[in-house]
């Protein structure tokens, strides 16, 4: 059963009822029916991001994790941390169901400055959100970015850190799927276990030029194809409650 139900979506968002019952079915289909799952989404705010703010592109993949979300976490709410060269305090809040429409353009209005792209403070912000929180559930996070960190030795140590937590990150790719820029995540999500990290604790997949093209249903599958497997993984170690 899904942590909020089908009437409390089309009550609280019902622009959303197509997206959360398409994200249903992907769930259903990777075993993940009723598994429960704190749900974060972090998003690049570095200059070359600009047109993907424009054309709405990261509001739609707000909206796509939200639905996604309500099948797997109860309070309709996603914390979001947007990260360039710094992340401070305004740039960790939240979209919700019954605010989602316009809620990134509106957040981004008071972010002020995109710098550079900068993975570690993002990963450390969810961390220390996730520890706080006192979550019982794993997490599963999406990382959205368009390019490589401008600090690569700090991304790998903090994904290592985070491998004996029960957090799994989920990297998307906005851009060229040939870019040389993406070389990095594919090598980041190949970190050697255990030599690097006790448990695979990471997946990246690119959603081209023009995310808003891959459908939903592609896109649910691909955010949480790996989740099940790291999962198993994950209890088998302790690192993760079992169901």
């Amino acid at each position: 059963m899904a942590a909020i139900s089908l009437t409390k979506v089309r009550e609280t968002a019902p622009a959303l009822v197509d997206l959360y019952k398409t994200a249903g079915v992907s769930l259903t289909k990777h075993g993940m029916a009723g598994t429960r799952a704190a749900v974060y989404l972090v998003v690049d705010y570095s200059g070359s991001m600009k047109p993907y703010y424009k054309d709405g592109s990261v509001q739609a993949l707000a909206d796509r994790v939200l639905s996604l979300s309500a099948h797997l976490d109860d309070d309709g709410i996603v914390p979001v941390v947007f990260f360039s060269t710094d992340v401070d305090v305004d740039a960790v809040t939240e979209i919700a169901l019954a605010d989602h429409q316009g809620r990134i353009e509106r957040i981004v209005a008071g972010l002020g400055h995109m710098g550079k792209t900068s993975y570690h403070l993002a990963m450390d912000a969810v961390i220390n959100h996730y520890l706080d929180s006192g979550a019982r559930h794993p997490a599963l996070v999406v990382f959205q970015t368009d390019g490589g960190p401008i600090n690569r030795l700090a991304a790998e140590r903090y994904l290592c850190k985070a491998a004996p937590l029960p957090l799994f990150w989920q990297f998307v790719g906005f851009g060229d799927p040939d870019s040389r820029q993406f070389e990095y995540l594919r090598k980041l999500d190949e970190l050697a276990v255990p030599g690097k990290r006790v448990i695979d604790n990471a997946g990246f997949f690119h959603a081209g030029r023009d995310p808003r093209k891959v459908t939903d249903a592609e896109l649910y599958d691909r955010l949480v194809g790996e989740f099940p497997q790291w999962l198993a993984a994950a209890r088998a170690q302790g690192i993760a409650r079992p169901s």
